[in-house]
């Protein structure tokens, strides 16, 4: 068969339903495969679109989401929803074109060196330069993208190996690898750390909502009675809705979940990772004991340095750490900071109170259900949600926090409505919106139904809120922008823009459940 053939039915042995990318003259080949296939390729507006939409996907599937671009400035485009994948812990896998082998020696057009430009921030990429080596290359790919911690990887794919005639087969895909597991003495350690603590507590962060993780998780802490703080990106692995739920860093009127584990004497610490939120932050003393169970050794840091790691299988840690736990302090030591995280993100706007994020969330948890999905894009919109927004499933409130990149929320929409049978809502802020906001017309040639929630402040609300902060002013960060109503009618879509708090709740009750495209205004009167 052809080469590209050849890739493409790599592709469909690995379970691929969807490829998102742009096309490219050194994609012909490749793309021709794609028609023939029953792989449905999704032509979008930019490539930076393609790879959030793969980003999503493989976070809410758990299975690697696939983006193409061509070479150059295809690949240059394609580069930060990569990184985002990456550093989100995201299954992705990259394939981008490349010109042919015989000219890449020399200076050449759109020609860069695109497998040492995404070195950093793939777990593992390749230029395809044997046909031969397809078959072995695709599998690498996605096992290593699937593999915990899951991540992204890329494969290069020049339009002349495209070309050639190979006679081969896809390998066969294999059961994912099984980590050990955890080693007795470990574990041994973990429970008499968490036995004697006075005010244990538990640190879901984004490997905890990976599934089975999460229903164990919330095994352990009923068995245990352990009060949980999430992650932004951990939100979910335990539901809001327990007493055990402390929500996430940052909840409360003043920061009580914090405060939790400010008080806490040992931190058992599920599926975190640095670089989502510094833990100086809770453990600037450096003075808490700290357990470490995730898939990977901790980061070197001074302020996470753990009294014990347990480098296993998450999932098996939690049932071994419940069948061998007695009942630990209990949760009254933090009790009070829950009631008051709860009557905050419960109370709704007084009716001439002005708009903002935090007001607006009430409302909006009303209209979904447990199992609908929130993604979030980057702005001071985010750190409402992370912190006010009640979350009762895993991978239902969607937080980009590794790479923190704007611009995710309308893709990612695309790929949640993809993936999932739920209702979608993708909130964001006007300046992330009009980053990626010609995705909506990819939504609507798909017949796709989910809601676009916009909130209005006309400038990069979070930066200026840290400069105001910091030095009394802002700078930098003031926008116009388009007639936001007009822009969503002109791709056909339902729009609503609000004046009031009744028509905020009438406007959600109508779109969210719908299942047509509509864009919601939120004109924001202040900062939130």
């Amino acid at each position: 068969m052809q080469a590209s053939d050849l890739l493409v039915s790599c592709l469909e042995t690995e379970g691929v339903e969807y490829v998102f990318g742009l096309p490219g003259e050194e994609l012909e080949d490749l793309l021709f495969s794609l028609r023939d296939s029953d792989i449905q390729f999704i032509p979008v507006r930019h490539e930076q679109g393609a790879a959030f939409m793969a980003d999503v996907h493989g976070r809410l599937t758990g299975t690697a989401g696939v983006c193409l671009a061509t070479l150059g400035p295809g690949a240059t485009n394609l580069l930060t929803g990569v990184a985002d994948a990456h550093l989100d812990k995201s299954p992705l896998v990259a394939i981008t074109g490349q010109g042919g082998l015989e000219r890449l020696h020399q200076e050449s057009h759109q020609a860069l060196d695109i497998v040492h430009m995404f070195e950093p921030v793939v777990k593992w990429n390749t230029q395809i330069t044997d046909a031969e080596i397809i078959p072995e290359s695709v599998r690498k790919a996605f096992k290593l993208a699937e593999y915990e911690k899951p991540g992204a990887t890329h494969l290069e794919f020049p339009e002349d190996i495209a070309g050639e005639t190979i006679d081969a087969e896809p390998l066969s895909t294999r059961p994912r690898v099984r980590r050990a597991d955890p080693d007795e003495q470990s574990l041994q350690h973990a429970i008499e750390l968490i036995e004697s603590a006075n005010a244990p507590v538990v640190l879901a962060g984004n490997g905890a909502v990976r599934t089975p993780t999460a229903s164990r998780l919330r095994e352990l802490v009923d068995h245990a009675g352990m009060p949980v703080v999430a992650t932004y990106m951990g939100k979910g692995a335990v539901s809001d809705r327990l007493d055990n739920s402390l929500m996430t860093l940052g909840s409360g009127p003043d920061a009580e979940a914090s405060t939790a584990i400010s008080r806490a004497d040992c931190v058992l610490a599920i599926g975190y990772d640095i670089a989502e939120h510094d833990p100086r932050s809770w453990n600037p003393g450096t003075e808490k004991s700290i357990i470490h169970v995730d898939h990977e050794p901790a980061e070197v840091y001074r302020h996470y340095n753990p009294d014990v790691e347990i480098v296993a299988d998450i999932a098996t840690v939690l049932d071994e750490l419940r069948m061998r736990l007695d009942s630990t302090s209990g949760l009254e030591w933090c009790q009070d900071l829950r009631e008051r995280i709860v009557a905050d993100v419960q109370g709704t706007p007084e009716s001439d109170a002005p708009f903002t994020v935090r007001r607006t969330l009430p409302y909006l948890r009303a209209v979904m259900a447990d199992e609908d999905i929130l993604l979030s894009d980057v702005g001071s919109h985010k750190m409402a949600i992370a912190k006010n927004f009640p979350t009762y499933e895993p991978n239902t409130c969607i937080i980009s926090n590794g790479l923190a990149t704007m611009g995710i929320a309308v893709p990612g929409g695309v790929a949640a409505d993809l993936a999932t049978d739920v209702n979608v809502v993708a909130a964001t802020g006007d300046g992330g919106f009009l980053m990626n906001a010609a995705e909506i017309e990819t939504a609507t040639r798909l017949d796709l139904g989910f809601t676009i929630i916009v909130f209005n402040d006309n400038d990069y609300g979070l930066i200026s809120k840290h400069q105001i902060e910091h030095t009394g002013e802002q700078f930098g960060t003031e926008l116009t922008n388009p007639d936001f109503e007009t822009f969503a009618e002109s791709f056909g879509i339902a729009t609503y823009r609000p004046e009031t708090w009744s028509e905020v709740e009438t406007a959600l009750e109508r779109a969210v459940p719908s299942d047509e495209m509509s864009l919601v205004e939120i004109q924001l009167g202040d900062h939130a």
